[in-house]
């Protein structure tokens, strides 16, 4: 059992070339950051055809945090500091799949499953569903619940600026109110308000409900 992480930047054919090269870097860098951030559980995230990527979570649970993670690295993308109350200009979909998996390590091409069925034709259907955010799994139950959840998600996260994304980036790293105020150079009442307004606690409670399914269904 594992999760499987399928994503592609979205309308990536209209991004300077500059702005490209440098959310790719920032995809790759990231994935080496999560490899070691999570280094107690199986990891292993490759790009391929240029604006998409696909990962190997073998800890279904931390899945959603993971895409969140990878998400919000993308979102904060900024130019310059002037333009972080702007909405951002990237974003990516991203599409979960858990269950059953035979993977040959680092190639993930070669690699096959339940989750990577799930989690790559889930993909390809999002865009003319209009989602950036799914979940599949074999229980349609669980399914059904988190496209609601999702889909609710999604209307949180459309609204975020480039700051609101940043700030939710470090507090998926699990760094103090404190920690990002210095990392970024703002104060801290200023990082609680972003926090507000990205919804943070209302992500939480994701994440924790989240996490309940996922360890009593694919542990």
């Amino acid at each position: 059992m594992a999760g499987i992480i399928s994503g592609d930047l979205i309308n990536s054919s209209m991004y300077a070339p500059d702005d490209l090269r440098s959310i790719l870097e920032i995809l790759k860098k990231e994935f080496q950051q999560i490899e070691k951030q999570f280094s107690d559980t199986a990891i292993f995230f490759e790009l391929y055809r240029g604006d998409s990527f696909q990962g190997i979570v073998e800890d279904s649970s931390l899945a959603l945090a993971i895409a969140l993670q990878i998400k919000s690295a993308v979102n904060k993308y900024s130019k310059n500091e002037d333009a972080k109350n702007a909405s951002p200009i990237a974003d990516i979909r991203i599409s979960i799949g858990l269950g059953e998996v035979t993977y040959i390590e680092n190639a993930l091409a070669e690699s096959n499953g339940a989750a990577f069925q799930y989690s790559g034709r889930t993909l390809d259907t999002m865009k003319s569903q209009e989602m950036k955010i799914a979940l599949t799994t074999k229980d349609q139950d669980i399914n059904s619940e988190f496209k609601v959840h999702l889909k609710f998600l999604d209307a949180l996260t459309d609204r975020w600026s480039i700051a609101s994304a940043e700030v939710v980036y470090y507090l998926l790293r699990n760094y103090k109110e404190q920690e990002i105020a210095r990392k970024v150079s703002r104060s801290q009442a200023a990082i609680n308000q972003r926090k507000k307004a990205a919804g943070w606690e209302e992500i939480k409670l994701l994440l924790d409900r989240y996490k309940q399914v996922t360890k009593k269904h694919f542990a």
